[in-house]
This record gives C-alpha cells, sequence and structure tokens, in this order.
C-alpha cells in the first residue's frame, strides 16, 4: 500500500514539476514529432510518396486490403519536407496549450489522437467515393482538432474564452481553410474531418462554462 501510494506521489511531484519547467505534454509531442521527420528524413527523401508509404504514411489501399490500420495512427507523425512539418507544428504550438490547460493531458490527448484518426478515416472515405489516390501524412488532420475544441470552448463560453473572440477565432479558421482549399497537395478534407472531430470530442469530453474573458 505504502508502495503504491509512494509511486503515485511521485509521479505526481514530476508532472508538477514539469508543469513548472513550462514542459507541457504539447511540446513533448512537437518534441517527437520533430525528431521523427529528422530520422526520416535521414533515412530517405520525405517528399518521395513511396518512401513516406514504406515508413507509415497512408495508402487507403493498404488499409482496406492489406488490414494495415495502424496506419490511421501513424501518418499523423509523418509529414512531407520541412515546410509541411514546420507549418503544422507552428500551429499546434500556439493553440496546443490552451486545450492542454483546460482539458488536462490525457483528455487533450484523447482529442488529439482522435482528430487525426478522424481526418485519415474521412480522406480514406473521399478516396473510396472519388476514386483518385494518394500517399497522405501529416499531423494536420489532429491540429484542426484541437481548432475545433478551441470553438466549443469560445462558444460555449458565449462567443469569448479567455483572450479569444468568436469573430476572431472564425477569420482564423477561415483563413487555415482556404490557405489549404487554395493550396496543391492540401490534403483538406483531413483538415475538415479533424476538425469536425476535435469539436464533438471536445462536447463529450470538455469542461462546462467558465465565462473567461476580459472585461
Amino acid at each position: 500500500m505504502n508502495e503504491n501510494y509512494n509511486d503515485v506521489q511521485l509521479a505526481e511531484e514530476t508532472r508538477g514539476s514539469l508543469v513548472e519547467r513550462g514542459i507541457t505534454l504539447t511540446k513533448i509531442m512537437i518534441a517527437v514529432t520533430v525528431i521523427i521527420y529528422v530520422v526520416t528524413e535521414i533515412a530517405g527523401d520525405t517528399q518521395d510518396a513511396e518512401f513516406m508509404r514504406s515508413m507509415g504514411a497512408l495508402w487507403t489501399m493498404d488499409v482496406i486490403e492489406g488490414g494495415e490500420y495502424y496506419r490511421l495512427v501513424s501518418p499523423i507523425f509523418l509529414h512531407f519536407g520541412a515546410e509541411h512539418v514546420f507549418s503544422n507544428v507552428v500551429l499546434w504550438y500556439f493553440i496546443g496549450d490552451i486545450i492542454e490547460k483546460e482539458f488536462g493531458r490525457i483528455r487533450y490527448f484523447v482529442v488529439f489522437m482522435i482528430s487525426g484518426i478522424a481526418g485519415n478515416a474521412l480522406t480514406m472515405a473521399w478516396e473510396i467515393h472519388t476514386g483518385e489516390y494518394a500517399v497522405s501524412a501529416g499531423a494536420s488532420g489532429a491540429v484542426f482538432g484541437i481548432l475545433g475544441a478551441v470553438l466549443y470552448m469560445v462558444v460555449i463560453n458565449k462567443g469569448h474564452y479567455k483572450y479569444i473572440s468568436i469573430k476572431r477565432l472564425a477569420f482564423f479558421i477561415l483563413l487555415n481553410f482556404v490557405i489549404g482549399f487554395g493550396s496543391t497537395g492540401i490534403n483538406y478534407i483531413a483538415h475538415a474531418g479533424g476538425f469536425a472531430a476535435g469539436f464533438m470530442a471536445a462536447a463529450v469530453l470538455g469542461k462546462r462554462p467558465k465565462n473567461i474573458y476580459p472585461e
């Protein structure tokens, strides 16, 4: 009994120490994502579709015909080139801590993963519908899910959450979707799927309204 109590106490103290030093789960996950990118770049060409497929990127037929369901998860942490990983982690860095602090690490991680998986699943469904297939990867579906969770917090707090207003957030969301639609090679289906999943996951896992906003 004492050993179990000490283990729990040690875990809580360690967690508190990390938070005090500003080491959040968001930053840890971003660091892991960047390390994975560096390793894959060293191993081969991260802008080569076949190489990325061999590393675990999403290819719909591998999931459907090969039963490789891990490809719904592994693409979340893979990226096509430095620009791709940079654009995702920058957005992730600025919005991740908001939801992590509000939801706690576990629920934040659940929202993130559900969003990423939903984005990949919707991508597969869209490719099957259109008959057009492509190798895809990236954290954008999951990151857009966090953005959806932020929108949820703003909505339930009557248009303001901390220093975020519904107008500013709507503009920011619209801008990101427009950039996705107007760019080649951007999986906007994953963005949309992740965003919707993040909003819904936040509605299930999130806390009640706090009405935290400046006077």
